[in-house]
């Protein structure tokens, strides 16, 4: 099959074609304490936390720090790091399936993800469909993480992709807004079926 238009398409990976959760493996640890899990997870390891580990901070640091600052927490805070792998859940493969749709027409793939160089490498070992993408700007190798501008540019400089070609999918408001500001045409991902409907009404599909 040739490419049905011009478009090059940008996909996130956690959250779209992979599913990850850190409640996978607290949801165990805190049987039967769901309000402090709930604590732990919007206080001590919540989301900007863990987006410096995508920002290049090592994990060592990260932990010892946070440790420090809740010492009570110390090894709940060690499994963030430890049982990362855990918190995989495999694939969303109605995504993955559009991703090799898109692969058998030519289309241009690319990704754009908040990961930790630490556990991308994990990743890479277990999702095949990963190279499937031309190229893809990792947040932790680059020290910039979405929804910054600069780290999109990485991705526009390095492959030569023009911004107005571009489809970007993520399941972040945030980082869709940064995108659609930047010039691309940006599809927040709720599921995989809206996302094929939305891809066919770009012509993509």
């Amino acid at each position: 099959m040739s490419i049905k238009t011009d478009l090059t398409v940008v996909f996130d990976l956690g959250g779209v074609l992979i599913d990850w959760s850190p409640r996978y493996v607290f949801e165990k640890l805190f049987k039967g304490r769901e309000n402090e899990m709930e604590f732990f997870l919007s206080e001590v390891c919540n989301e900007e936390w863990n987006l410096q580990q995508d920002a290049g901070r090592s994990f060592a640091e990260a932990t010892e720090t946070l440790q420090k600052e809740y010492p009570q927490y110390k090894e709940e805070i060690a499994v963030f790091e430890n049982q990362w792998e855990q918190m995989l859940n495999g694939s969303i493969e109605g995504t993955v399936e559009i991703l090799k749709e898109l692969k058998s027409m030519k289309t241009p793939l690319y990704a754009l993800t908040n990961f930790s160089m630490e556990t991308f490498p994990i990743a890479q070992r277990l999702f095949d469909f990963l190279g499937l993408f031309e190229g893809i700007v990792v947040s932790g190798k680059e020290k910039l993480i979405k929804p910054d501008a600069a780290f999109y540019n990485v991705l526009f400089d390095r492959y030569s992709i023009l911004p107005e070609k571009a489809v970007f999918i993520d399941d972040n408001q945030d980082n869709i807004a940064a995108a659609k500001k930047l010039g691309m045409t940006a599809i927040h991902f709720t599921t995989p079926e809206v996302l094929k409907a939305k891809l066919i009404e770009l012509s993509v599909l």
